[in-house]
């Protein structure tokens, strides 16, 4: 398969509801007022010091499941095996926060605030769309690793939008080769411009559910990356290879439209 002979395909939408947390795996999604997808970081958990509360800062994040109900009203926040025993608890979503972080406060043992922004919270101020990813892409990060299946490397990059029917770093194709330049494309009726390669964290080396390090994750993961580069990646673009998927950006015109999976990408 090459570049050019492609039927990509939106396979998979994967919503964060609360930034850090487990995923929902949805067929469609409506872009929100941020230009990301609505319910997706629609929380996120801050510190006395104003910082986030995430897989970057904490390891004991990856212990938190949880589950929310089909409508997204509310989410059920769970520590199985937690020693303390902090019992499970129900929250209306997104409004309760105010008791959600009398819960959190307790596990974490620290004051945490939980705020909600219908804009939500993306990752990247700038690029404020979607992230993209190929499941070929991930396939080839399940196949580094002993023992590490396809969902699980979903759970570890924590990628929103996933395309299939595409060969290994296709997604390259969907950032220019300057930094302010940008590729238009367009997935059913959402428009959406690709904004550049993902530099990616500490949270993919750790183990989603239990936050267990794979030692030299990242030099495994960016030999590859750089070995594999394919001939429409962009190359300038790439100052190191710890980077997967591609940022987007999503013009406020697109609000409200609706993503589905088994829409077809169109560049």
């Amino acid at each position: 398969m090459t570049a050019s002979n492609v039927a990509p395909r939106l396979a998979n939408i994967r919503l964060h509801p609360i930034k850090s947390l487990d995923p929902v795996y949805v067929t469609e999604a409506r872009i929100g007022p941020g230009g990301g997808l609505e319910h997706d970081r629609a929380w996120a958990l801050y510190a006395v010091d104003g910082q986030w509360v995430n897989g970057k800062r904490t390891a004991a994040i990856h212990l938190i499941r949880a589950s929310f109900m089909p409508d997204f009203s509310s989410v059920t926040l769970s520590v199985p095996g937690d020693k303390r025993k902090i019992p499970a608890a129900a929250f209306a979503f997104p409004g309760d926060t105010e008791a959600a972080s009398q819960w959190l406060s307790t596990y974490f043992e620290q004051p945490i605030t939980g705020a909600h922004a219908a804009e939500c919270f993306p990752d990247d101020s700038i690029a404020n769309g979607p992230p993209f990813v190929s499941t070929a892409s991930l396939q080839a990060v399940s196949d580094l690793f002993s023992g590490m299946d396809l969902d699980e490397v979903r759970q570890r990059f924590r990628t929103t939008l996933e395309i299939d029917g595409v060969p290994v770093f296709w997604e390259d194709q969907l950032f220019g080769e300057e930094e302010r330049s940008t590729v238009r494309f367009r997935i059913g009726e959402v428009n959406f411009e690709g904004s550049n390669p993902c530099a990616r964290c500490p949270v993919p080396p750790r183990n989603p559910r239990t936050g267990e390090i794979i030692p030299g994750f990242q030099k495994i993961f960016s030999d590859y990356r750089r070995s594999q580069i394919p001939a429409w990646s962009p190359v300038t673009r790439f100052d190191h290879y710890y980077r997967l998927a591609t940022n987007t950006r999503v013009a406020p015109s697109e609000t409200s439209r609706i993503l589905r999976v088994g829409d077809l990408l169109q560049l």
